[in-house]
């Protein structure tokens, strides 16, 4: 192990990292000092109230008492930061709204592709194993043509399929 020798003592590892551990609680116990210290100090009032001149203020308002001013601005803040709440909900809502829109639109979809999910599997429980790739083409929109090439039947066969198909469908 790596050892340092100062001043006739030997420091090895283990001793720097308990220097490091005392040097991390040292900062610690300073952070929790200032805390302490900035939790104590006096709050500043967080309403705004314009600081003017009173000689100003009582040229500008003067059937007005200094009370009657501040409950006047205190008013006024309360309606301005009405106004901003508001706002903020409208335009909240309204994009709540446009979200619930496009929701329903892929709902929609969904229920669309859903019913045509539906209408393959009603139409292959109804028809004969032999025939269900033939009456599900048909239910797809494929013509009697199509339908007899690829499924290997007659025509007429496939042109039967097809009436059978949009039987169902109404």
């Amino acid at each position: 192990m790596p050892a340092f020798e100062l001043g006739g003592m030997t420091l090895g590892l283990r001793e720097g990292v308990m220097g490091l551990i005392a040097l991390v609680a040292a900062y610690m116990l300073f952070v929790l000092l200032r805390m302490l210290l900035l939790r104590n100090r006096p709050v500043v009032s967080e309403k705004i109230v314009p600081q003017a001149p009173e000689a100003v203020s009582a040229a500008l308002l003067p059937e007005m008492a200094p009370a009657e001013v501040d409950d006047d601005w205190a008013k006024a803040s309360e309606e301005l930061a009405g106004d901003a709440l508001r706002s903020g909900l409208e335009q909240e809502l309204a994009q709540m709204r446009d979200e619930v829109d496009a929701i329903r639109g892929e709902l929609a979809g969904l229920r669309a592709d859903m019913q045509q999910e539906l209408a393959h599997l009603r139409a292959s429980q109804t028809v004969s194993p032999i025939y269900g790739d033939a009456m599900q083409m048909a239910v797809s929109g494929y013509d009697p043509a199509a339908i007899a090439e690829r499924c290997g039947i007659a025509r007429a066969e496939a042109e039967l399929v097809v009436a059978l198909a949009k039987s169902q469908e109404h």
